[in-house]
């Protein structure tokens, strides 16, 4: 899988003090992807968790739509330093997907339409933590910046925050996906600075 950057210029803007260590402040929203942009038409698009039961829950676009959407206002930081201040997303919070979904599994692999792949723990999915963001800066998610879903973990460096994201699969262990296994942290704090193995 081919890593894609468009947007990205490395170091710049003025360091913040707030900011977590090693990251910088952009204005900027850079593209980085592993791998070429899906481009999903909404009739065809569909959101699943898979439980340890096997048991597959989905939502159609539509479906997801007549959920209650939530305004989210976050910052985000990326592994590749930049960090992004004050975003405001509009989505859907995985507490309201998992009310109805039973499981005793406390880990979950993120899979993207396109093949990509990241492990998060359950936990960090729940209590607010976390949604299926639909749109961004008042308008649709564009397709380079994870269009038409994308997940959203804003307390987790951004890599987390898969793009194209087309299920969860819950897990009984903590294995690794796409950039877990090519070197970056299982977590990703980076308010720890979990970037790397």
């Amino acid at each position: 899988m081919a890593v894609i950057s468009r947007g990205f210029v490395g170091r710049g803007g003025e360091v913040d003090p707030d900011l977590p260590a090693g990251q910088y402040l952009t204005a900027d929203f850079p593209v980085l992807s592993a791998g070429p942009t899906p481009h999903i038409d909404t009739v065809d698009w569909q959101f699943s968790i898979r439980t340890d039961s096997d048991t597959l829950h989905t939502w159609s676009w539509d479906e997801l739509h007549a959920l209650p959407i939530e305004d989210i206002d976050t910052d985000i930081h990326c592994v590749t330093r930049w960090s992004k201040l004050g975003t405001s997303w509009r989505g859907v919070s995985l507490d309201t997907l998992f009310a109805t979904v039973k499981t005793t599994d406390k880990y979950v692999m993120a899979r993207s339409y396109g093949g990509y792949t990241t492990n998060v723990p359950l936990a960090d999915l729940l209590g607010g933590q976390a949604w299926i963001a639909l749109e961004f800066d008042g308008d649709k998610l564009d397709p380079e910046h994870g269009g038409p879903a994308r997940l959203l973990i804003p307390h987790l460096y951004f890599w987390k925050s898969a793009k194209w994201i087309h299920g969860l699969e819950m897990q009984s262990q903590d294995e690794p996906g796409f950039w877990e296994q090519n070197g970056y942290n299982m977590y990703g704090d980076p308010w720890l600075e979990q970037r790397y193995w």
